[in-house]
């Protein structure tokens, strides 16, 4: 007698945290009932022919800019999630800027879901964000549901009133014993505003202003030294700290060297970090710029066996668009820096660490899919392939290269460095929740129907929506802001 399902995926390997194996996986009401050699059942159900191809575990894209409420003509929630779910993305986490406003309060949070509400293709949650002055909101960001929050070291540019503010030592360090009394976790962009302060004025009164006199004003030790200030802080507080984007194999050791210390702390680079470097800003151009800057191929190679020996937690986009005429200048300095790449973060990590370098398709899986699930919340729910998990996966043919072309990005823009790469494989459908959601045949299938998604209850915190209207309404803040 069989089971009924409402979708089978059927043919494929299936990656597993333990390997790769032929199986069939079983969904019904959105999430996996069954992984199974072969499963038999009962009525109508849908098959999704995998034959030929791997599944993987949709990725969990932990760092992306969407840019709303206020600038959706940056990206926006619509767009940038079309492009995630093509690249194999099931849920994206939405960082706290560029928006307008910026999510460091609980009415500014409100705007954004009102914002994302009906317009994604794929699950996401929300970064809220530590500036100066917003200590006291801290607490209701966290029991509204936000993922964690995000600060600045070093300035993240921008102009007017209503931006994203550079995170002094001392809110740091006020704001980090708070988020500890929390049981949240801080994200850092870890750059010495000192250091790159310092040294961009000197290249600009120098007339300096090329890719690599750019890439000099933000050395690999900006980096390491705002990763030991920050260490130092959360060693004197308890906080948890997750540094974003990291480009240096330095810098991961000395977060390795903390972990074994036993302080709470994780470790992300990007998939622009592991497959450029310093030279390709000249040859590729504007496209190529992004904070900290590409580095050199030892410490790209550096970063592949960082990722081998398990001392990287997670890969993510940083996926950080812009419009057009903000990437146009001749002076690197004057740049907008960001680089647009949600759509290829998967198919760079298959092709650059599984076809040609031989890392296990699980270990790849674990720092798309798996390590952001577990450091942010969503364990237990998504980031792998498990029965009682929600259905999210990606199916990928490793057999079928193809030579990517602005004609197939989705985002709105299509600034992608990668265009004219060759990649070794190619995601060929995602499904989020039992949901087909994009087929590289028929494109985007459906409306968008992603969710909001909160993080398990941490201490002190209840991640209820009754939680956010209840912060907001005591700021006084409109049900009904949307920008």
């Amino acid at each position: 007698m069989g089971l009924t399902y409402d979708l089978i995926v059927r043919g494929g390997r299936v990656v597993l945290p333990g390997g790769v194996r032929a199986a069939e996986i079983g969904i019904k009401d959105g999430k996996i009932a069954a992984v199974a050699e072969r499963l038999d059942a009962e009525g109508d159900c849908e098959v999704l022919d995998a034959s030929g191809r791997v599944v993987m575990p949709g990725m969990i894209d932990a760092h992306v800019h969407l840019n709303e409420p206020g600038l959706g003509a940056w990206e926006g929630f619509a767009s940038g999630s079309a492009a995630l779910a093509a690249g194999g993305c099931t849920t994206y986490i939405d960082m706290p800027l560029n928006g307008v406003p910026p999510t460091v309060n609980p009415a500014a949070l409100r705007a954004k879901l009102v914002a994302a509400e009906g317009r994604s293709y794929t699950d996401y949650a929300l970064w809220g964000g530590l500036v100066p002055g917003n200590r006291e909101h801290l607490r209701a960001l966290q029991e509204a549901g936000c993922i964690g929050f995000k600060a600045f070291m070093s300035e993240p540019g921008g102009e007017g009133e209503d931006i994203f503010a550079r995170a002094d030592d001392v809110t740091l360090l006020e704001g980090m014993r708070e988020i500890a009394a929390l049981g949240g976790v801080l994200a850092l962009h870890a750059e010495s505003e000192m250091i790159v302060s310092k040294l961009t004025a000197a290249g600009m009164e120098a007339g300096k202003s090329g890719a690599l006199d750019y890439a000099a004003s933000r050395p690999v030790v900006a980096e390491t030294e705002a990763v030991n200030r920050s260490l130092f802080y959360a060693e004197q507080t308890g906080c948890a700290v997750h540094f974003v984007h990291i480009s240096s194999p330095e810098a991961v050791a000395l977060i390795a060297a903390a972990k074994r210390r036993g302080l709470d702390v994780t470790v992300e680079t990007c998939p622009h970090y592991l497959v450029l470097e310093a030279g390709d800003m000249e040859t590729i151009g504007n496209r190529a710029k992004c904070a900290p800057p590409l580095r050199g191929p030892a410490e790209r190679e550096g970063l592949w066996q960082a990722l081998k020996d398990g001392e990287l937690d997670l890969v993510a986009s940083d996926h950080s668009p812009c419009p057009p005429q903000m990437k146009l200048s001749a002076n690197w300095f004057e740049v907008w820096g960001g680089i647009s790449g949600a759509q290829s973060s998967l198919e760079l990590l298959v092709d650059e660490g599984h076809l040609k370098r031989g890392i296990a398709l699980e270990r790849i899986a674990g720092v798309l899919s798996e390590g952001p699930a577990k450091r942010f919340g969503l364990d237990g729910r998504k980031g792998r392939i498990a029965e009682g998990f929600d259905a999210d996966l990606a199916l990928v043919d490793l057999q079928r290269g193809y030579t990517l072309t602005e004609d197939h990005l989705l985002d709105r823009h299509r600034q992608s460095p990668y265009v004219g790469r060759t990649f070794g494989c190619r995601v060929t459908a995602t499904v989020v929740r039992g949901r087909i959601v994009y087929e590289a045949e028929r494109g985007l299938t459906g409306e968008p129907a992603g969710v909001w998604i909160r993080p398990q209850v941490r201490s002190g915190s209840e991640g209820t929506a009754e939680a956010l209207a209840e912060a907001a309404a005591a700021q006084d803040a409109p049900a009904d802001r949307a920008v």
